[in-house]
């Protein structure tokens, strides 16, 4: 936040201005947003006081936005009071308005002090006298604002003190006036260049239009900014010219070359902005001083820390540094003010005021309002150096993406191929398989056929083997046609009605001699209500499906186990459910049971221990039906496999 200059002053006033003006701070203390203390004497009507106190008027606002006091006192002896009667018209107080932090805390802490310290007002007046910051500078624009405008609805009212032995005394109130007329313009040009600051991004325009407005409001034959070594954001070099008699102002903008780089490198720094009175001013725009300026000096450090330095008169101040001195006079400067550029705890540069044809005394107001202008520079240069850092960074970012997006394209369209390519592969092989698996399994079944006499038993158990083994292979061989039929998108499914218990039954009855044979109990649970039994769906997939489910459980089942088919209805939707008391799955490998070649390792793999493709085809023919499966199992109790089949629209039907 900015600092503001003190408007305190001290005047004779009588009862009924002071009062008015204690209820402009108690009017200006409803406005601030954040939690505010307006306290009077009034708060010390309750407690025994000196007589010192007892003379006091005082009305004391305290915030941590904004903070004022204004204390009177009476003449010896005499006390008035904050009524309009006649005693108080008639009286006049020693006033003083100030907004000096110090000098608030200071008397918060006396008020404070009148009372016991476990008192509730003890503690509440310590804790708002900690909060105390300085004045937000739009606050205290709008009490010089109301403060003026109170002072103009009386122009022609003098305060004046009571009859004394002395005399008369006559005070008028138009250097308060004149004060608050120039602070309420500082504050305009400083909320203008703040609102220019919060609108814009671009640098080179806030610099060249600050510098041009400060240097019209004090006056100033030359404003240049300087920008030392080290800064990391970019600049341009700009001046603006003064009238050129038509009312039109001129600007004029040269990029950095590289001649001023290597200046600025070398000698630290040179003039990046420039803002002239008249074009008979010498311009100082690109200037870089090679001999005189030493960056060791304690002046340098100072301006670290925020030092402003304002010299009436180079020929006074510099009379023994012949060197500085003849480059201020080259440069026609006769007094400057410098105020540091600091952001990040950095110097990044100076904002220079130059008197070039006379001395001049600067004022408090006039290096405060520098300041000022500096601190919101700094604002602007960090604004500009993050949004840089931004760009650059959104930039890399941008084009680490686009690598990133080729790269994942190019991966994708890759192994696309290379499954298109896999697909293929299988479904050729498969096919090429197919046939003299065909001869295989039909001459090892003719012959079995045969009579026992032309066949020895071990013959007979070799043709057997031969025959099971073929027709295993060939089952294997089906679900990866068909797996890569259903990949390929080429798959259709054949939808009619039909009866859920058939299809239930079926697989079950088709299992059974293979369940007998491991010893496991085979069972079939039907939850269903004869009414619901007609389904439509593809009712050779549901068979697959459930054929699958079943097969595996009793393959991952041991002896004297037990596995059952569940089914019921729920709304539209087929549930199958498989239940087992077999070995389990272990938790890390649930998500892997579902992909395609994925062989779990258990201790009980039997003679079919397959290719891995059961599950994953299973799952690939529920989603077909737009259903979904889930497992649930546990180590060595068995595992459950639920699925839900929603029933299919019917061809040709809305």
């Amino acid at each position: 936040m900015l600092s503001s200059p003190d408007l305190s002053f001290s005047r004779t006033l009588p009862i009924v201005v002071f009062n008015q003006l204690g209820e402009l701070l108690e009017q200006m203390a409803q406005t601030v947003e954040s939690a505010t203390l307006v306290l009077t004497e009034g708060v010390l009507a309750r407690i025994c006081i000196s007589v010192e106190w007892q003379r006091q008027r005082f009305t004391l606002v305290v915030s941590e936005q904004f903070s004022a006091l204004l204390l009177g006192n009476f003449e010896s002896g005499e006390q008035g009071n904050r009524g309009t009667g006649e005693q108080g018209i008639n009286s006049a107080l020693s006033a003083r308005l100030t907004f000096n932090l110090e000098a608030i805390a200071s008397f918060l802490g006396e008020l404070r002090d009148l009372f016991e310290c476990d008192s509730s007002t003890y503690q509440n007046l310590e804790c708002y006298r900690q909060i105390i910051g300085p004045n937000d500078a739009t606050l205290q624009s709008k009490f010089s604002l109301l403060l003026l405008e109170y002072l103009l609805t009386q122009p022609n009212q003098e305060i004046i003190s009571p009859p004394s032995p002395i005399g008369p005394a006559v005070y008028i109130c138009q250097p308060v006036e004149d004060a608050l007329k120039k602070q309420v313009s500082q504050e305009r040009l400083l909320n203008q260049v703040t609102t220019q600051i919060r609108k814009s991004l671009d640098l080179p325009v806030i610099m060249a239009t600050a510098i041009t407005q400060v240097r019209e409001f004090l006056e100033l034959d030359r404003l240049v900014i300087y920008k030392f070594e080290g800064s990391k954001v970019k600049t341009q070099q700009y001046q603006s010219s003064p009238d050129d008699g038509n009312g039109k102002r001129s600007t004029s903008i040269s990029v950095n070359n590289q001649s001023l780089l290597k200046d600025f490198q070398q000698y630290g720094g040179y003039i990046v902005y420039e803002a002239r009175a008249t074009n008979a001013i010498t311009s100082v725009l690109n200037y870089t001083e090679r001999n005189c300026f030493m960056r060791t000096s304690q002046c340098w450090e100072k301006y670290r820390q925020g030092f402003t330095l304002a010299v009436d008169d180079v020929e006074k101040t510099y009379a023994l540094e012949e060197c500085l001195l003849n480059f201020l006079r080259e440069s026609k400067v006769r007094a400057k003010l410098a105020a540091p550029i600091i952001f990040e705890d950095k110097l990044w540069g100076l904002l220079i005021a130059h008197q070039c044809n006379q001395q001049r005394q600067w004022t408090e107001s006039e290096k405060n309002l520098l300041t000022s202008i500096a601190e919101q520079l700094a604002i602007a240069i960090h604004q500009a150096e993050l949004m840089q850092t931004l760009t650059q960074e959104k930039q890399t970012l941008e084009q680490r993406v686009i690598e990133r997006t080729i790269g994942l394209r190019d991966a994708l369209l890759a192994a696309e191929a290379a499954s298109r390519i896999r697909s293929e592969f299988l479904a050729t092989i498969s096919h090429e398989l197919l046939t003299p698996l065909t001869y295989v399994i039909g001459m090892s079944s003719t012959l079995l056929r045969w009579p026992l006499g032309e066949l020895s038993q071990r013959q007979r158990d070799y043709l057997q083997t031969i025959h099971d083994s073929g027709e295993h292979l060939l089952e294997m061989i089906n679900d990866i046609l068909d797996l890569s039929q259903i990949e390929a998108g080429k798959t259709a499914l054949n939808i009619s009605e039909f009866s859920l218990v058939n299809v239930a039954e079926n697989a079950v009855e088709s299992l059974r001699k293979k369940a007998t044979s491991e010893q496991i109990n085979l069972n079939l649970d039907l939850q269903i209500d004869p009414r619901r039994d007609r389904f439509t769906a593809d009712a050779e997939r549901i068979a697959q499906i459930l054929s699958n489910l079943l097969t595996n459980a009793i393959k991952f089942t041991p002896e004297s186990g037990s596995v059952t088919l569940r089914l019921w209805v729920e709304d539209d939707t087929a549930i199958f459910q498989v239940e087992d008391t077999g070995i389990g799955i272990r938790e890390e490998q649930l998500p892997l049971i579902f992909e395609k070649f994925q062989q779990l390792d258990t201790p009980y793999r039997r003679r079919y221990e397959g290719t891995g493709l059961g599950l994953a085809l299973t799952k690939q023919l529920v989603e077909l039906h737009r259903g979904r499966i889930e497992v649930e199992s546990t180590i060595s109790i068995g595992s459950i496999f639920t699925v839900w089949i929603p029933t299919q629209a019917m061809r040709g039907l809305s």
